[in-house]
């Protein structure tokens, strides 16, 4: 059977909408908690540009955490801006909050002024030259702004290694699928460049120093709140329609059935799902 890999890994971040927004209000206690962080490290920031802001969940947050800040999220995809406008005029943060459609690989050019604050979460690795994007935030900074880079982290967890459906393990197999996605994804971007994922060595590249790495649990024990079992089911469904190809039959069966609404051994019903994930934050700030 011939694989038509390349149709699979162009994203319109559009029809992602409900997986973006759904995962960043669900994961809203990990954002906050590395938003404390870093207005430890940075507290009054009079400019904050989140680069790849998808619905603006993590923008709007980043409005509550600094009141002092204004805040420009900047995203290539319209309909996504759209959501993150009213969201901050639903929570009151409107009169310092603007948002501006960009792709991330032109760099920063447009902002009018330079960023105290840039955070950047899993928007890079869309980047096909990365490096040039990192040097791209790198100009738009002021001297001595922070770049906040979330990326890398460990997979999530939604089930225990034997399930009693299927063989033991599914999870990691979906994740070794995905990993050959990503990887595939990378390679057809514009302008692609295969990179080490040394993001510290990567800002210090961009000429910024690296000043400190933290990872952030997000720790949903069983049984979960509907909120989290309805991301999980839609995380679940979104691995199926992208790595059917990848799977082998048994386990795109036992994932059928995980996602069964009917099947009481779905995700839908069964008591022992949970929600388990950690996200890495690298900052970088740029000399003075």
């Amino acid at each position: 059977m011939a694989h038509h890999h390349h149709d699979h890994t162009q994203i319109d971040f559009a029809d992602w909408l409900p997986l973006l927004e759904q995962e960043a209000e669900l994961f809203t206690p990990l954002y906050a908690e590395a938003a404390a962080w870093l207005r430890e490290r940075r507290p009054d920031p009079e400019l904050i540009v989140d680069a790849g802001s998808g619905p603006g969940v993590i923008s709007c947050l980043l409005a509550d955490t600094f009141p002092q800040a204004r805040v420009v999220a900047v995203d290539g995809a319209e309909p996504l801006l759209e959501r993150a406008r009213a969201r901050a005029d639903r929570l009151g943060v409107a009169d310092r909050f603007s948002t501006v459609e960009a792709e991330l690989a032109d760099g920063l050019g447009f902002l009018e002024y330079p960023a105290d604050l840039l955070w950047a979460s899993r928007s890079l690795h869309h980047v096909g030259d990365q490096r040039a994007a990192l040097s791209g935030f790198a100009r738009g900074l002021a001297p001595g702004g922070t770049l906040a880079l979330l990326e890398g982290g460990l997979p999530t967890r939604f089930l225990p290694r034997d399930i009693g459906i299927g063989r033991p393990g599914l999870q990691s197999r979906i994740d070794a699928v995905h990993d050959e996605w990503f990887t595939r994804m990378r390679a057809e971007l514009p302008g692609a460049v295969a990179e080490t994922e040394d993001w510290p060595a990567l800002l210090t590249a961009a000429g910024l120093r690296h000043t400190a790495t933290r990872t952030f649990l997000l720790d949903f024990p069983a049984p979960l709140s509907d909120e989290a079992r309805a991301f999980v089911v839609t995380s679940l469904t979104q691995r199926r329609d992208g790595l059917a190809e990848g799977l082998d039959a048994d386990d795109l069966a036992t994932l059928d059935r995980l996602l069964d609404p009917d099947d009481k051994a779905s995700v839908h019903h069964r008591p022992d799902v949970f929600l388990l994930t950690a996200q890495t934050v690298y900052l970088g700030v740029k000399p003075e």
